[in-house]
């Protein structure tokens, strides 16, 4: 059997289980119910005025941000981010991904324990993978298992509690308010990713550090959902800005964001601290489809996010609803295993500020029609 061929079979195996993934031709424009631009600024006018600004500077940044990479608009904009987290400083990643693997890979040593969420992002779990402490893993927002496991953790030199701050998955909130107790109480450090809050959660949109008062060790997030633009970052002290820019590989040797992206980002972050409307019209949107799907006899999970997951259990069977749905001009698709567990494949909603009252009602007219034909809902 040649490459191909092992590779072909290996292929034929995914298609016959329902998990085979192709990519879209073209974006799915207003019909597009998938997309993580919470606020609606990925295509907002003032963005990209501000990426224009620094366009002179080059398309591409042109290396590492330790060697030819590093302009004024990267450091301007982590010190907005900083000013927006309420941070002592911040330091940009390219993406989300590489700020998680950069810190977890970095941070814990040889001898330490991370005790990581069970439904935490990939990107969390190959940072794990890749750092030289162990990992334990705790049952999702189970703060009991969570302190059990931190009290049986006590013979490692350090503990580091890792978790998302909305899962994306899920639409679940990691309670910080009980974490970072729980946390003091067994001397651990908090790290928390908060891409899917960020803009999304608290008063002035900086995540679910705001939205319970609470303030972890560490803060990732993402420039590329809510903020419209592109990039990660990681906010914190001084002193651990200065230990990720000396010892984060994935900061070190990765070509820095272009000037263009980091203006757009500024931008974007000026505009979260004053859409409150925007957040409250989220919140309102979110809550009508909820509630009205949950009334049609739809399992529906999550908690006060924009992250609408719709179980509909077998994988071919969602991908089935997902095809039914693009037929009436609604993109949303199955979300299969390996991203959610067995028998969880569900159809990810995820509700932007600028769907109207007609819209919502169009979604929900298809998904009980839909529903209904496929036996899922009476």
């Amino acid at each position: 059997m040649n490459f191909d061929e092992w590779l072909t079979r290996r292929l034929d195996e995914t298609k016959s289980a329902g998990l085979y993934r192709t990519l879209r031709p073209e974006s799915c424009g207003g019909k597009n119910w998938a997309s993580n631009d919470y606020l609606g600024l990925a295509n907002d006018s003032r963005l990209m005025s501000a990426a224009k600004t620094a366009l002179h500077q080059g398309t591409g940044s042109g290396g590492s941000r330790l060697t030819a990479g590093n302009t004024s608009w990267h450091e301007k904009l982590e010190r907005k981010i900083a000013g927006f987290k309420q941070t002592e400083a911040a330091l940009l990643f390219s993406s989300g991904y590489l700020a998680n693997i950069g810190v977890l890979s970095s941070l814990p040593e040889k001898g330490d324990v991370i005790l990581s969420d069970r439904h935490n992002h990939a990107s969390i779990i190959d940072g794990c993978r890749l750092s030289k402490a162990e990992t334990v893993v705790y049952q999702h927002i189970d703060m009991s298992d969570l302190e059990q496991k931190l009290a049986a953790a006590q013979r490692y030199n350090r503990r580091f509690i890792v978790t998302d701050g909305v899962f994306s998955m899920d639409g679940t909130i990691a309670p910080l308010d009980r974490i970072i107790p729980l946390a003091k109480r067994y001397q651990a450090f908090v790290i928390v990713d908060d891409a899917h809050a960020t803009g999304v959660l608290g008063e002035n949109g900086r995540g679910t550090c705001e939205y319970f008062g609470a303030s972890p060790d560490v803060v990732i997030g993402t420039l590329s959902k809510a903020a419209g633009s592109e990039g990660g970052f990681v906010a914190g002290s001084s002193v651990l800005i200065d230990f990720l820019l000396n010892h984060a590989r994935t900061f070190i040797f990765q070509t820095a964001v272009p000037p263009a992206s980091c203006a757009a980002a500024h931008a974007a972050l000026e505009l979260i601290e004053d859409s409150r409307e925007k957040r409250r019209m989220l919140r309102s949107s979110a809550k009508t489809i909820r509630t009205g799907l949950e009334n049609m006899g739809f399992t529906v999970k999550g908690m006060d996010t924009p992250i609408i997951p719709v179980i509909i259990g077998d994988a071919q069977k969602a991908v089935l609803f997902a095809k039914l749905l693009e037929e009436k001009g609604i993109f949303a698709p199955a979300i299969r295993p390996p991203t959610v567990p067995e028998g969880e494949s569900r159809i990810r909603l995820t509700v932007t500020a600028n769907r109207s009252q007609s819209e919502i009602a169009d979604l929900l007219k298809w998904f009980y029609f839909i529903g209904k034909g496929m036996n899922i809902v009476k």
